[in-house]
């Protein structure tokens, strides 16, 4: 696993100084984006708002997850956050620090792997590329040295660490990325689709050490990937963007329960009759194994008992009843269909 080392040098991050909207979790912020925007000009007078006034603050030592369809402008507001892109108007503060202001210090603050552009130099070796980013942060070879060992290692790149990155296939050339943007130990992480191109184990190692990194270590990651699956295996909390618009921010859990349903899954040990299907409109029924699965909304406890009683007459032994819980991906669906009608933001506290 990735190790990391202490007492880097580097200033550490100091508490924000700036007001910041009432939260229920009371932990010192990693980030906060306020009302921020971002305006291209494209073409003669055609102002095209890439990010609209976006509110944002995450707690240290949490994984999120910033999602959303193609074009939300998720990147957009990525680059801002590393001071790679300037905003129209707005703040970005990384640890207090605010990036317009105080860059070199906020900078210092996040490591950023983007996906879709060359993170590394791929005319230098994996070796070169760490000393490289590790000396533009401000540490010492001596700093660098054992820090770049260690990263390697855990990659599966030491052997190859004096190779031409550009030689390298795509998942190695992501592994080193990823190296380079933990060569600092920075607090922030910003990950946009970390695990495209890795083999399953490599993205395996790469989930639990984000896990690790937030929950044992502190540090703050964001997760940008259109794999709801792994955003909901990993992150603690989901935003939405949608055409550089908030749509959601919450913590997954909640999240998830928001949009949970009176549905139920009843399963049984054998197959149905055909006249089942008059008494069970509005469900779905699949068979599997041997199995019937009886899938569809039960409103209440009298419809449950009035269901089950029909199913005892089928004469199938009845193997389980269970609440269906919604997954990321449902969720998401739902929420930008509901952006579709204009639905407003959902923050955590309201109903």
């Amino acid at each position: 696993m990735f190790q990391t080392t202490r007492d880097d040098g580097l200033d550490t991050a100091r508490q924000p100084t700036h007001k910041s909207a009432s939260r229920p979790d009371k932990r010192p912020l990693a980030f906060e984006l306020t009302e921020l925007s971002k305006v291209y000009q494209r073409g003669k007078g055609i102002a095209v708002r890439a990010v609209d006034d976006l509110n944002l603050s995450v707690p240290v030592g949490q994984v999120v997850g910033l999602l959303g369809p193609n074009g939300a402008d998720k990147t957009t507001t990525i680059k801002m956050m590393c001071g790679l892109v300037t905003p129209t108007s707005g703040r970005v503060h990384l640890h207090g620090y605010d990036v317009a202001r105080e860059r070199p210090m906020a900078v210092r603050q996040v490591g950023a792997v983007l996906e879709g552009a060359r993170n590394v130099y791929w005319s230098l070796s994996a070796w070169q590329n760490l000393l490289y980013f590790g000396r533009l942060k401000g540490l010492s070879r001596k700093l660098i040295v054992p820090r770049a060992q260690s990263l390697l290692r855990s990659l599966d790149l030491w052997e190859r660490r004096h190779q031409a990155v550009g030689g390298f296939s795509r998942g190695m050339q992501q592994k080193v990325a990823i190296a380079a943007a933990m060569i600092t130990d920075p607090p922030i992480l910003l990950l946009d689709e970390p695990t495209i191109g890795l083999d399953v184990q490599t993205a395996r190692t790469v989930k639990d050490w984000i896990a690790r990194l937030a929950h044992e270590q502190g540090k703050t990651i964001v997760l940008t990937t259109h794999q709801l699956g792994l955003a909901q295996e990993l992150c603690d909390r989901i935003a939405i963007i949608h055409q550089g618009h908030l749509l959601t921010d919450l913590p997954v859990r909640e999240l998830l329960a928001r949009f949970r349903q009176d549905t139920y899954e009843i399963r049984l040990g054998g197959p149905l009759t055909p006249d089942a299907s008059s008494w069970l409109e509005g469900f779905s029924i699949t068979s599997e194994d041997g199995e019937s699965r009886l899938r569809g909304p039960i409103s209440d406890q009298e419809k449950l008992y009035d269901l089950l009683t029909q199913v005892h007459a089928q004469h199938l032994p009845l193997i389980a009843v269970e609440p269906v819980e919604p997954n990321l991906e449902e969720v998401f669906v739902q929420i930008l269909n509901n952006a579709a009608q204009e639905s407003p933001v959902i923050h955590a506290g309201e109903e």
